[in-house]
């Protein structure tokens, strides 16, 4: 077997449906909308969430949709993918626990705009129009919070599909892997190490490319001695040098 597959692994398990009252304040309070929340008004609002659990690979929801809850990851990974115009299907990010996503009617969405994917178990936490609502008009500075963070998300969705037509497909594989490093990476002896199921076809989906285009961009990164991968992770070993092949023209 390769040494480049012998990075130790540590298997993801999350529980669906167990989601303690800690976990939930804590994932709760990584949310933008609630940075302002003290304690006890963080356990009022934790109280007007239900808990909902995914088996990995069942969907979440569909684009298209009636828009109806707001969902926070409170464990596992979550998928985000958008169809696009010119018919290709784009993983618009890969969600980790204190995330949020989903939307409302009225947040402006009458119908989601993507598909959300548990891309292993997950637990979310979730909350429907009259109870998020209530939050609204019980903490104004969530609201404004709200409205601030959503306008940011939007922003990042559209540069995130102008970036597919705009860039090399070098640039973008470099960017994405940039962006689970920064996201989900974690310190390891061999560098940043991103711990996540990603198959060659979500990387390719993320960077708006072919498989065969993703799998050979990494090659080429291999080489240079950006990266190291192996099954379910990839490891930046120089980040410096990554940053630089995501700047490039």
């Amino acid at each position: 077997m390769s040494e480049r597959r012998t990075i130790p692994i540590t298997p993801e398990v999350a529980e669906p449906h167990l989601c303690s009252v800690d976990t939930r304040l804590k994932v709760l309070r990584r949310v933008p909308f609630f940075a302002s929340l003290g304690p006890d008004e963080l356990n009022q609002a934790n109280r007007r969430f239900r808990e909902e659990g995914f088996e990995a690979g069942a969907p979440i929801y569909f684009a298209g949709d009636p828009a109806q809850r707001l969902y926070v990851v409170a464990s596992g990974k979550v998928k985000i993918s958008r169809h696009t115009l010119a018919g290709q299907d784009v993983v618009l990010d890969i969600l980790a626990p204190g995330d949020f996503f989903g939307s409302l009617a009225l947040l402006g969405d009458a119908t989601y705009p993507d598909t959300a994917q548990a891309q292993t178990g997950v637990c979310t936490l979730g909350i429907n129009a009259q109870e998020f609502q209530q939050l609204l008009l019980q903490y104004p500075a969530v609201a404004v919070a709200v409205l601030q963070v959503m306008a940011e998300r939007l922003q990042t969705a559209h540069e995130t599909i102008r970036q597919l037509s705009a860039f090399p497909v070098e640039r973008r594989i470099a960017a994405v892997l940039l962006k689970l490093g920064e996201k989900l990476g974690e310190p390891h002896d061999e560098g940043l190490l991103i711990q996540v199921p990603l198959a060659r076809q979500d990387l390719a989906d993320m960077a708006g490319t072919t498989v065969e285009s993703a799998s050979r961009v990494m090659s080429q990164f291999q080489k240079q001695g950006l990266i190291r991968s192996g099954r379910q992770w990839v490891a930046i070993t120089d980040l410096e040098g990554l940053a630089a092949a995501a700047q490039e023209v």
